[in-house]
């Protein structure tokens, strides 16, 4: 009676317990040391516990040595290391945690060990996912630090390139110069963006625009340095969309570098664009996509490809199959793509490389040429010049500064306050003096003081119509991408971008009259 209740109690153990000899021969084990290692009862007694408990470090890749001796010995119990790994009868491994304890007769004379351990495999995959998750956090927060003083930082530099430039002719070379430094500095603004969109899940905030140029040159920027390059075939009437330029720069760009990482011997990545119109619910490439008109991007590798049981994991957070790889880059492009209610999929055969397609819905049929787009651009900077009283609310000197001279170049009269408070006192005082603010641009973070987003709030009190421009080097920030609902009237992203901030002035100073 007394053996079966031992083994009525070792059946309903949860871990796996292996008895073993003074001589470190196996006596018997559970059921659940028995799925545990592989092998049976019968099969098991008598043979050595390093035979059917073969155990290696995770790290090393080394077996183990199972501490038999020092726990006869000492007579204490001693826990298995930590990372170590149990190789069962068919090969598969399994992380497990446990110990090993003598067993004593009343005497306290050694008879035997106990051995007890657990499958802490998933316990295992759960730890890592929340470090990883708490690391991500600490990330998305640094990046957020980063970006509002680097983009502040660039915004001064921006905004004395765009001033230098209103000084001088377009067919000037250094006009020219100044013009690929500006470029420069935008992409230096989209490299503090890559963290942040996926830590911080930023909202897009959209423009339409024509993306053929836009493609070309994120493709491009991504492969400098690399041995691979790339082969374009990009139609001039294509479909404007409507996008968050930063975001699908960041998506293409991590496309791209994927594609050339699967080729280390160089190569040509073929980058295709063309419209498509569906007048019903069709199956493209294994998506089920709704009627409707749609940008298609193709970008295709001639790599090793992808193997069939990794391609539904290919979006997957933290999945790589890289060393070096974080398995965020496709992950972050996934979740783009989607705020954009796009869609993004990828197709691969071993030997043949991997081809992603990408379908971002088409804002109108209407389509603007490249050379047409360039004449756009030139009859808007004809169209900065302004008039009025503009508030410049900032914490930055530095910042203060230069856009107080663009905005007086471009012919507004400006007033400048550090927080909340100070432009709620200024913008009382101007009304009462009968000269009031036409418009307030409006910092959204203010370390230690009042920021944009509570400040308009209570301007919104003193004059519900007040023309607000909400302000933010934290571009993905959800006031940037619904300024709107928060009382403002439009929004200027930092660094300034010249055109758009001309262009947004102007549609709020017009809405005025």
């Amino acid at each position: 009676k007394s053996k079966e209740r031992l083994a009525m109690t070792l059946r309903a153990i949860g871990d796996a317990i292996i008895t073993i000899y003074m001589k470190g021969k196996v006596i018997s084990l559970n059921s659940v040391a028995e799925q545990l290692t592989g092998w049976t009862r019968p099969e098991a007694e008598g043979k050595s516990l390093a035979e059917i408990f073969h155990l290696i470090s995770d790290k090393t890749r080394q077996q183990c040595t199972i501490p038999v001796e020092k726990v006869m010995e000492t007579g204490r119990a001693v826990d298995l290391d930590r990372g170590t790994l149990l190789v069962s009868r068919d090969g598969k491994e399994k992380m497990v945690a446990g110990s090993i304890v003598p067993i004593r007769n009343k005497k306290n004379e050694a008879l035997g060990i106990v051995m007890a351990c657990r499958d802490i495999t998933e316990k295992q995959k759960v730890e890592e996912e929340l470090q990883k998750a708490s690391k991500l956090e600490s990330i998305g927060i640094l990046a957020g630090g980063i970006a509002h003083d680097f983009n502040n930082l660039l915004a001064v530099i921006i905004g004395h390139l765009s001033l230098a430039k209103m000084f001088m002719s377009s067919r000037d070379k250094l006009y020219m110069s100044l013009t690929e430094v500006e470029k420069a500095s935008q992409r230096a603004k989209s490299l503090t963006n890559k963290l942040l969109t996926f830590a911080r899940g930023g909202v897009p905030i959209k423009k339409i625009t024509y993306i053929g140029a836009l493609l070309r040159d994120s493709a491009q920027f991504a492969l400098r340095g690399s041995r691979a390059g790339c082969s374009f075939s990009i139609p001039d009437d294509l479909w404007l969309v409507e996008i968050d330029e930063g975001q699908m720069s960041q998506v293409i760009n991590n496309i791209i570098i994927n594609a050339d990482q699967a080729m280390p011997k160089g190569g040509t990545i073929q980058v295709a664009v063309e419209n498509m119109g569906l007048a019903e619910e069709k199956i493209v490439h294994g998506l089920l996509l709704p009627k409707g008109d749609y940008v298609e991007i193709s970008i295709k590798d001639h790599g090793i490809g992808v193997p069939k049981e990794n391609l539904k994991k290919v979006f997957d957070p933290y999945f790589t199959t890289k060393k070096s790889g974080t398995g965020l880059g496709l992950a972050a492009s996934y979740s783009m793509v989607k705020k954009h209610d796009g869609y993004l999929m990828v197709e691969s055969e071993m030997g043949m490389g991997a081809t992603f397609y990408m379908y971002l819905p088409a804002y109108s049929r209407e389509t603007i040429a490249p050379e047409k787009a360039m004449r756009v651009e030139k009859v808007e900077e004809i169209l900065l010049a302004g008039r009025g009283k503009i508030l410049v609310m900032d914490d930055e000197e530095m910042i203060r500064v230069i856009l107080g001279k663009i905005l007086t170049q471009l012919g507004y009269e400006v007033s400048y306050a550090k927080n909340g408070t100070e432009a709620i006192d200024l913008y009382l005082k101007a009304q009462k003096s009968g000269d009031p603010f036409n418009a307030v641009i409006m910092d959204l973070i203010i370390p230690g003081g009042m920021g944009g987003d509570e400040a308009v709030k209570k301007l919104m009190r003193i004059d519900p119509g007040i023309k607000a421009i909400v302000s933010s080097g934290y571009s993905t920030d959800p006031v940037m991408a619904n300024f709107k609902e928060y009382g403002f009237k439009g929004c200027v992203a930092k660094p300034y971008d010249l055109q758009a901030l001309g262009k947004t002035l102007r549609q709020v100073m017009k809405s005025n009259e």
